[in-house]
């Protein structure tokens, strides 16, 4: 970190302060309020505002990437009316390091100044280099900088985005479609539609979300997706993924993943720019591809190989399966072989209580969200 040369370096052990109850208090609210953001290549962070007396002035959250960052919401539903007032004795309490950088959106340091806020309370460092330092400028500009008020707390929220930060990748998606037995296709290979509408449109959302898709040749050439984001409507969303096929076989000059075909609901053909072959079967390898080009949310889409391949990485962060309420018995399964041999050996995740949370009603279907287990924790 580079520091101006008349600046005293903020010590981040050297803060670790005494905290008052309201300044506790606040932090348990804005944690609170970050689980109702999304995950993704943002992680989860929420924000509150209180006054020398304690007084809660204001409450925010990070919606999603593109979308006000948390110190900023905060502000704006705060002064949002344009009504001047001094809060110079106000503490801003945020769950991540206020960031210091420009991306989708503003730094957050320079809201927070432009505020005239005089305190401001987070509880962990942002890991990734180039939002980092935003407690050193705002440490710079007088502001009264204290750390590591509910640092546990607030690192096992974003646990799995703090890992895709420190291992430079994106953060990883699962998507499961399957009947309650574990499948994703009959025997003839026959798979639309497995799930109901309200569960493809929610899908949709998730597409929109992204950066990235992934799925395998296989799941191409049998079922020729398209692979866009698209509104109830049908028509494509302003804002399109990459589409990326792994595998070694080639993918037909005319494929719908390529966005050479073209449908009703979309008029104009999707670029190719958009899309994205890679001829390999490791997801190391894909992970690194897409990380290089500024991809930080990936989902991954399928089929069996590839699904159970991500899985097997260790690398997935979230697990979004949509359960329908059908059985049969045989046919294609949703996962092949994890290499477990013995139940000691199985993958341990956790239900995912934020935004929504673990379980979702959606028409006659569940929509069930993980995460993976902490590191060390046991089966019931």
């Amino acid at each position: 970190m580079n520091y101006s040369l008349n600046s005293v370096p903020f010590d981040p052990d050297g803060h670790l302060e005494h905290f008052t109850a309201a300044e506790t208090l606040g932090m348990e609210t804005a944690l609170s309020a970050a689980r109702q953001g999304v995950r993704g290549s943002n992680p989860l962070v929420g924000a509150a505002i209180i006054d020398a007396d304690g007084t809660f002035l204001a409450i925010g959250y990070h919606r999603g990437a593109g979308t006000a960052h948390a110190e900023v919401d905060v502000i704006g539903r705060l002064l949002g009316t344009g009504v001047k007032r001094d809060l110079s004795a106000a503490t801003l309490i945020v769950t991540l390091e206020p960031c210091s950088h420009v991306g989708r959106t503003g730094p957050c340091t320079q809201a927070i100044l432009d505020a005239g806020i005089g305190n401001v309370v987070f509880a962990v460092a942002d890991p990734h280099l180039p939002a980092s330092g935003g407690a050193q400028i705002l440490h710079n500009e007088g502001i009264n900088v204290r750390m590591g008020l509910m640092a546990a707390e607030a690192e096992d929220l974003n646990r799995q985005w703090f890992i895709a930060v420190r291992e430079r990748r994106p953060f990883i998606t699962a998507r499961l479609a399957q009947t309650v037995d574990g499948r994703i296709a009959a025997v003839d290979g026959t798979s639309q539609w497995i799930t109901s509408q309200e569960s493809r449109q929610d899908s949709h959302r998730l597409r929109a979300r992204v950066d990235a898709i992934v799925v395998g040749t296989g799941t191409v050439l049998a079922d020729n997706p398209r692979l866009t984001a698209r509104g109830a409507d049908g028509c494509d969303a302003a804002e399109q993924p990459l589409r990326v096929v792994m595998g070694m076989r080639e993918i037909p000059a005319d494929a719908a993943v390529r966005g050479t075909s073209t449908t009703p609901s979309s008029p104009e053909r999707l670029g190719n720019d958009d899309f994205l072959a890679l001829h390999t079967h490791d997801p190391a390898e894909v992970v690194r591809e897409l990380y290089d080009r500024g991809v930080g949310h990936l989902m991954i889409e399928g089929g069996a190989k590839i699904n159970a391949a991500f899985l097997a990485s260790g690398m997935v962060d979230e697990l979004v399966v949509y359960l329908a309420p059908i059985l049969l018995g045989s046919g294609i399964p949703a996962l092949t072989d994890l290499g477990i041999d013995t139940l000691s050996q199985a993958q341990k995740w956790e239900w995912d209580a934020t935004t929504t949370g673990p379980v979702e009603v959606l028409g006659p279907d569940l929509k069930l969200t993980l995460m993976p287990a902490r590191t060390g924790a046991e089966g019931a």
